[in-house]
């Protein structure tokens, strides 16, 4: 489990080294959906994501000889760009394990930020097992995308800066993939504003945390096929779900089509380049998969890592 404190402690680590985004608000939202809606943009935080919260706060909490034998990570892009770029802030070395299908802006990307990519198959190899192999192997930290309580900390920094800017909140919506960012979100805004609900937002195709919340415990589903490929997360994490269970008050679900809406809504209304499981909060919220009428809503985009011409291709236009 994490604290309000294990937050607070990433807030300091991250001040002045991560971006405190923007809090922005659009009268067209709010009309659409009947409510003052707060969107938290971490679309421009550090390397286009939420990610570089807790990848930071992890590997500046290691211990320096570790930290300078370099670290790994397995991520499909923005837990990858996270650490590539802090491992560097911080004099460390990384390698990534990134699925062969992965955006190749976040691939680009990645390897720009200086880091090793090593690519595996996300439909028949196990990731977790690799990065573990990987890790024995070289003598190298292992940062996970949100198996760790530091990562899941640093992600919570986000909604403690969302509470600090739009105070009263009576909803907070989140991405959820393999559930370290609505973790930690929930252990800051529940502990600011006890009365508040969390929603954790999923693909109707990748919707193992839902489906676990209602069985208990934790069920793995087949790998999902899913515009959204940051959420593609076939079972929740152990110390995630351990926090979800108890914090999140629901968890609901989003079509593609109904994400792919909602990109073109934040670009169009908002200017916000978001990436598809980036819009995926957002996309409950428009489609009316969660309503709120009269509420003040808190909304996180969590990354804006799609490059121009998948952005055009996702949304039926020619790139150029």
């Amino acid at each position: 489990m994490i604290s309000i404190e294990d937050v607070r402690c990433a807030a300091t680590r991250l001040e002045g080294i991560a971006h405190r985004t923007p809090v922005l608000t659009s009268r067209t939202l709010d009309a659409r959906t009947g409510a003052s809606v707060f969107v938290k943009a971490e679309c421009l935080q550090r390397g286009g994501a939420f990610k570089f919260r807790g990848a930071y706060n992890m590997i500046s909490s290691l211990p320096a000889d570790v930290r300078a034998r370099g670290v790994v990570a397995y991520s499909s892009g923005n837990h990858a760009q996270a650490v590539a770029i802090a491992a560097g802030m911080l004099g460390s070395t990384a390698v990534i394990l990134m699925p062969a299908d992965t955006p190749p802006a976040k691939l680009d990307a990645t390897r720009g930020y200086g880091a090793e990519v090593v690519t595996y198959d996300r439909y028949h190899e196990d990731r977790e097992a690799l990065g573990a192999a990987l890790a024995a192997e070289r003598g190298l930290a292992l940062v996970p995308p949100y198996e760790h309580p530091a990562v899941m900390a640093g992600q919570g920094t986000a909604a403690l800066e969302l509470l600090a800017e739009a105070p009263g909140l009576d909803l907070l919506l989140a991405p959820v993939g393999g559930g370290g960012l609505i973790a930690g979100c929930a252990t800051a805004a529940k502990a600011v504003a006890p009365g508040i609900r969390v929603v954790g937002i999923e693909p109707e195709a990748g919707d193992d945390t839902r489906r676990s919340l209602a069985a208990g415990e934790r069920v793995r589903i087949e790998t999902p096929r899913t515009i959204a490929d940051g959420q593609q997360a076939d079972i929740p994490g152990e110390l995630t779900f351990a926090v979800n269970r108890r914090l999140l008050d629901a968890v609901e679900l989003v079509s593609d089509a109904e994400i792919l809406a909602a990109m073109a809504f934040l670009f169009d209304r908002m200017k916000l380049v978001t990436e598809p499981s980036g819009a995926s909060a957002a996309a409950a919220l428009l489609a009316g998969r969660v309503h709120a009428p009269g509420a003040r809503v808190g909304v996180i985009v969590s990354g804006g890592n799609v490059g121009v011409a998948r952005f055009c291709e996702l949304l039926g236009r020619p790139a150029g």
